[in-house]
């Protein structure tokens, strides 16, 4: 059972919305692949009954049964995806919105056993963010398979054009398959690094870290950041494209009721070359 006050609680049922018996914008099938993605848990397990089968009660059962660390995992996430949500939204955070994100955001540091007063890093606002300047990004530098290169390459020129041809979407998926691609390709000549992480993920029952072929997109992120491969920029908006590519799935699109344009679509690109910048200054150190 997590360690969470009453009135604590009160405070992620706000931001997350759960008043409504959802939480955030999950579907059922996200939310179920965005905690197993996480910690490898089925949150749609019987067990997690135990206040009903909404996702909101069905996270309510979650905090009751899981460990303090498993909790503070997911907490933290969710709040990442909500705060992600709501830059690439345009929507204008008020400052008690912000005070609630930042009081949300200690009580899961707390679960993980994070000194808060060490963990404080200047995150870019998204126009910060997207006026950065990556202009000559290249993945010849990273080490990579030659091979891999070739074919990344040519992804990357195909983004290019897709974004001539305002297909937002299919710049989207791109953008998230390269990024895993060069995620898959880096760990695999750092696998001491990425396998000792404390961010890697787990067989929930032997304990041992999974082969690099069951790691999700956001495993890769999170290890690649915890390992100062990527910094924190670059986590938080890589968090987003990664959401962003679920809806590569026709049926996630429609009950989210995602429309991509191709402003959404030049972020995910611009979420892309950042993750190269980052990666291109720090893999051969």
């Amino acid at each position: 059972m997590a360690e969470i006050k009453p009135s604590e609680k009160l405070m992620f049922e706000k931001i997350l919305g759960l008043s409504s018996g959802y939480v955030l914008e999950f579907s059922n099938s996200t939310f179920h692949e965005f905690i197993f993605n996480l910690v490898r848990i089925n949150i749609y397990d019987d067990k997690y009954l135990l206040y009903g089968d909404s996702k909101a009660k069905r996270l309510r059962a979650f905090w009751q049964l899981e460990s303090d660390k498993i909790v503070g995992l997911v907490l933290k996430e969710l709040l990442e995806c909500w705060r992600t949500n709501q830059s690439l939204k345009n929507v204008e955070v008020e400052n008690s919105e912000h005070q609630l994100y930042e009081n949300c955001i200690s009580i899961a540091n707390r679960l993980l056993g994070i000194n808060n007063s060490k963990n404080e890093q200047h995150v870019s606002t998204k126009d910060e963010f997207l006026n950065k300047e990556f202009e000559n990004v290249s993945i010849e530098k990273l080490n990579l398979d030659s091979g891999v290169v070739k074919i990344l390459n040519s992804r990357l020129k195909e983004i290019n054009q897709n974004i001539k041809a305002g297909a937002a979407l299919s710049v989207i998926i791109m953008c998230g398959s390269v990024l895993e691609g060069i995620f898959l390709g880096i760990a695999t000549s750092k696998m001491k690094e990425f396998n000792m992480s404390n961010a890697s993920p787990k067989n929930k029952d032997s304990g041992k870290v999974l082969p690099f072929y069951e790691w999700s997109l956001s495993s890769f992120i999170n290890v690649a950041h915890d390992i100062n491969l990527i910094g924190l920029d670059v986590k938080k908006y890589s968090h987003s494209l990664r959401d962003f590519r679920n809806y590569i799935h026709p049926y996630e699109q429609l009950s989210s009721r995602f429309d991509p344009d191709i402003e959404t679509a030049k972020i995910s690109f611009q979420v892309l070359k950042a993750a190269i910048a980052d990666l291109e200054k720090r893999v051969s150190k």
